[in-house]
């Protein structure tokens, strides 16, 4: 099992000592589709997901979800924490563990989440609840200082409710004068590129983990696909995600570096826990030059 570049002690100096600057903000992988942003002081957590909740379900089922590396940390140490995201319901998205982890730690908490599924949220969590703040696509929402928007997700097509509440989101978080996309899990549809144009990102987590049937999974982009859609964005830095914690539903990042040099899309690929100083990302709307895994 791979080890984290950064993890338990050694993560939360590297967290703690990131400094409260009004401007910049720093950056870390979690694994899988978790990121944490700190900007003033203050944590946003993008989609973790820090237990494993999801190898002991399957252990005992022809779909073993075999974890590749181990917990970057104990959510439960984690404090700072003001807002955290949950695109869609699946667990390695919305898992309850990891949320009443991080509830101990971040009384609280505000969990930023799809309208529609806000009552599977509540089931899933229990008493044991989050202050929950739905959104959705043409919405705004404001929690602790970011600012929140959405965008349809297909997993593997768009799916709604009876309301008519888009159910899989993308979200877009502005801060300062930054603006961050998190895909969520998502296949390329008609509407993605034109909305996303509209937000001007800057940073983009794109999933790499591709769209494969004999998985028996919902899938999503693949290297090539996402690199493309970081081009078609206009995005100054594309990270990303989806890989490296289950075996049986992961991809090697080779395919996304390749795309990305041939397209000139700056890009950068993180090792689980390790950290990114937004002043290496971005001077004054300049991407800096990086050095790629």
């Amino acid at each position: 099992m791979k080890t984290p570049i950064l993890k338990d002690r050694a993560f939360l100096d590297s967290y703690e000592a990131a400094p409260p600057q009004t401007d910049q903000f720093d950056l870390w992988w979690m694994g899988q589709s978790g990121f944490l942003i700190k900007w003033q002081g203050r944590g946003l957590l993008f989609d973790p997901y820090l237990s494993d909740s999801l190898t002991a379900k399957y252990a005992e089922t022809d779909k073993p979800h075999v974890r590749m590396v181990e917990r970057v940390i104990d959510p439960a140490k984690l404090t700072g924490i003001a807002a955290v995201t949950s695109t869609h319901n699946h667990t390695d998205h919305l898992d309850a563990e990891t949320l009443h982890s991080l509830l101990s730690a971040n009384p609280n908490l505000q969990l930023v989440l799809p309208e529609a599924n806000i009552e599977f949220a509540e089931q899933r969590l229990g008493a044991k609840l989050p202050d929950l703040v739905g959104l959705d696509e043409g919405k705004m929402v404001q929690v602790a200082g970011f600012e929140f928007h959405a965008v349809a997700a297909a997993h593997n097509e768009i799916k709604q409710d009876s309301s008519g509440r888009n159910q899989f989101l993308g979200i877009i978080v502005k801060f300062a004068d930054w603006t961050i996309y998190h895909s969520g899990d998502t296949l390329w549809h008609e509407g993605l590129v034109p909305t996303l144009l509209e937000h001007n990102v800057d940073i983009a987590f794109v999933p790499i983990n591709g769209n494969k049937p004999e998985r028996r999974v919902a899938g999503n982009l693949n290297g090539t696909e996402a690199a493309a859609l970081a081009k078609a964005i206009g995005a100054r830095l594309a990270i990303p995600h989806h890989f490296d914690m289950f075996s049986f539903n992961t991809e090697t990042p080779d395919e996304f570096k390749t795309a990305c040099e041939r397209l000139g899309q700056p890009y950068k690929v993180l090792q689980n826990g390790q950290h990114l100083p937004s002043t290496r990302i971005k001077a004054k709307k300049k991407i800096e030059v990086l050095e790629n895994d």
